[in-house]
Order: C-alpha cells, then sequence, then structure tokens
C-alpha cells in the first residue's frame, strides 16, 4: 500500500480515537449559577419562568424548600423532552424535570441551574448517545436564560462522563438501578389516584411540587417536598449544602403499578457531588427517613 495512504488511515484513527477519549474524560459541572441579582426571589422567579416560557419550555411546579423564604426551586420542561425520557424504561422519565434553584443571600438573590447534561448521563446514562436532541434541549434551556443572566458558572462539584454513566458514591453504594421499592399497587390507576390523594393531604410532612403522568405509558412522577422541620429538608439541607437547591425536590416514579424511588445514597451523593465522607455520615439517617416520608404517601 502507499505510504501516504498508510499514512492518512493512521492519522484518522488516531484522530478519531483523540476525539472519543476526550468526549469520555469530558467532566461535566453539576450546576452553573447563572447570576447574581439585587432583586427578591419572587422578582428573579418571575423573570425566569417568563424567559423559560418565551424558550418553549412548560412550568411544572415550584416550591420553598425547608419551608425557608429564602430558598425557592423552578421545575420545568419540555415536550420533546418528555417524549424522549417517558421512552426510555427503568426510569428515564425521572430526567423530564429540569430545575432551577434560588438563593437569598446578603439582599441579593443567585440563580442556579442543574446542568441538564449532567442530569442526563446521570440518570439516562448510555442512552443519552441514541437522543441528539437531549444535547438541544441542554442548549436551548441555557440560551433561554440568557436574559436572566450569562455568568454560568461552573459549581457545586463536577463529574467525567464515564464516572456519571456508573455512578456510585463509593464501593458498596447503591447505584441508579438500585432504586427503593416502595409499593406495589392493583393497577396503575389506583396508584396515582392514592399517591395524588395523600400529597394533597400532605401525608408524611410531604408536600406535591409537580407531577408527569403519562397514561398511555402507564408512567408517572411526581417531586415531593419534604417539609418535616425535623427529619425533613430543613434537616439535612443545611449539613450537606444549600448552594445545591436546583437539586430538589425528590421524585417519586410509579411505573405500571410499582413505586419506587432512587436510593437516598445515590440521589444525594450524585446531586452534591463534592460531599465528603465526613459530611456524608452527618446525614446517615436522612435516606431511610425519606424513604419513610415516601412510603407514607403509599397507604
Amino acid at each position: 500500500m502507499n505510504p501516504t495512504k498508510i499514512f492518512k488511515k493512521i492519522s484518522i484513527i488516531t484522530f478519531l480515537i483523540f476525539i472519543y477519549s476526550f468526549s469520555f474524560c469530558q467532566d461535566f459541572p453539576a450546576y452553573f449559577r447563572i447570576a447574581t441579582v439585587p432583586a427578591s426571589i419572587e422578582e428573579a422567579a418571575g423573570n425566569v419562568k417568563t424567559a423559560l416560557q418565551s424558550g418553549g419550555f412548560e412550568i411544572l411546579g415550584d416550591y420553598h424548600p425547608e419551608n425557608n423564604v429564602d430558598l425557592f426551586v423552578i421545575v420545568f420542561t419540555r415536550n420533546d423532552l418528555k417524549e424522549i425520557t417517558f421512552n426510555i424504561n427503568e426510569g428515564g422519565a425521572l430526567a423530564a424535570a429540569l430545575k432551577i434553584g434560588f438563593v437569598r443571600k446578603d439582599s441579593k438573590t443567585i440563580i442556579s441551574l442543574l446542568n441538564p447534561e449532567y442530569l442526563f448521563y446521570g440518570y439516562l446514562r448510555n442512552n443519552v448517545e441514541d437522543y441528539s436532541e437531549l444535547k438541544k434541549i441542554s442548549d436551548d434551556t441555557k440560551t433561554a436564560l440568557k436574559s436572566v443572566g450569562t455568568d454560568f458558572e461552573p459549581f457545586g462539584g463536577e463529574l467525567s462522563l464515564k464516572k456519571l454513566k456508573k455512578y456510585h458514591y463509593m464501593v458498596g453504594m447503591p447505584y441508579f438501578d438500585d432504586m427503593v421499592e416502595l409499593m406495589e399497587f392493583p393497577s396503575f390507576s389506583s396508584g396515582v389516584k392514592t399517591i395524588k390523594k395523600n400529597l394533597k393531604d400532605n401525608l408524611g410532612s410531604t408536600y406535591k411540587v409537580y407531577e408527569l403522568i403519562n397514561q398511555e405509558k402507564r408512567i408517572a412522577v411526581f417531586g415531593v417536598g419534604l417539609i418535616n422541620s425535623d427529619e425533613g429538608e430543613a434537616k439535612f439541607l443545611p449539613i450537606i449544602g444549600e448552594d445545591n437547591i436546583a437539586a430538589m425536590p425528590y421524585e417519586i416514579i410509579l411505573q405500571g403499578n410499582k413505586a419506587s424511588m432512587l436510593h437516598g445514597r445515590f440521589r444525594l451523593a450524585l446531586h452534591w457531588p463534592e460531599l465528603t465522607m465526613g459530611t456524608f455520615t452527618k446525614i446517615m439517617s436522612t435516606p431511610g427517613k425519606i424513604e419513610d416520608f415516601m412510603k407514607d404517601l403509599m397507604e
């Protein structure tokens, strides 16, 4: 073979290996600090909602985590995101809800975004490569929010693509697939009815932030505020860090007639990737308490 052709083939192969290695080793920040504004949370949240809706997104819900007026979260989605995630089995619908956090400090409001790509790779894992639209959804989110702020400063830790796809905090800790089974209902419809009623009644000191229900797929996701002042958000968020408030709320997923949730030792660690073992030990009872709250909603 002509040496020039051999050299070209080697060069192409080397280039492809480089691109693959680069993408696989790329680090994804967990959050972006969009802006710090001299406005109230109410005013800042109003501007964010307008920006998102103008960008074609749908507001699913909002709430004050911990019942703290200095903390706020907006949950949003888009039709194409719902269509993709509800087609991915075993928990994919959990990635349908994107989140923006607000923290009031020193008479200013800090606006942050849970990085959509971080969430997608953490929850959808290898399925992300099958849907190029997910990158566009992430880019469209950032474009829509540029009318609110343009800082987009990464914070809250970061993980490589390789670690995100197979995330667990450490050896012996749960993975995404190690979900906690909460209840098996007689049917999907009875499960939806029970969970909706109990959330309305704030059973187990809970608060419904949002719901996403797909009757055809028989999948439902509920965003649940944990408002118990002793063992809920007010206990664990100040310990692990309120700056990452866009991690909330916690979710329940109903697939068919089975309700489950991500294990707390996976869910909290993924959204607080800088969490040290020393800090983690201070909330060792939290995953179990969250499970108790969610099981109360199943009765």
